[in-house]
């Protein structure tokens, strides 16, 4: 259990009307709990997915939709820090100074955060559709050289 008694904000709201998927809100609560003062903690996708009883690919999906929403960031492989808004501090001062300190871009309370969100994730959608289309169409022309090969063999006799 935490032992952090202050956050910067009370999120509770704005998480609610980001319309996360379950497994992104679930690994948001994992991580707050788990995490340093100043939302900091060091933990694999792997062990992640144990806590949560998800998928590998599961986990890294929300975390995807975690980081779209700005919500948690990665820092490196297994290191992930909480947006200072949503962290665990141990005194309402630190909490104050690390919202204070924080980039307006990362900010949860600016204008259209969550309509920015939802851009973010439709574009990140039309990506991964873009993606699926390119990888199709690549199997396709495979497919078809291959079957042109077949039709070009002569039987020898």
């Amino acid at each position: 259990m935490s032992t952090l008694r202050f956050a910067a904000v009370n999120a509770d709201g704005l998480l609610s009307d980001l319309d996360l998927p379950p497994a992104s809100y679930r690994a948001l609560l994992k991580l707050r709990a788990l995490s340093e003062p100043g939302g900091r903690i060091t933990i694999d996708q792997g062990s992640i997915g144990e806590l949560l009883a998800l998928s590998r690919p599961s986990v890294n999906a929300a975390l995807r939709t975690l980081e779209l929403a700005k919500l948690v960031k990665k820092v490196r492989n297994g290191v992930y820090q909480i947006n200072p808004m949503l962290a665990g501090y141990n005194s309402p001062q630190d909490a104050v100074a690390a919202v204070s300190a924080m980039p307006e871009g990362d900010r949860l309370d600016a204008p259209g955060f969550v309509d920015s969100y939802h851009r973010a994730v439709a574009a990140y959608q039309d990506q991964l559709a873009q993606q699926r289309k390119k990888r199709a169409a690549q199997a396709a022309a495979k497919k078809a050289a291959a079957a042109k090969r077949r039709g070009s063999l002569h039987a020898v006799g």
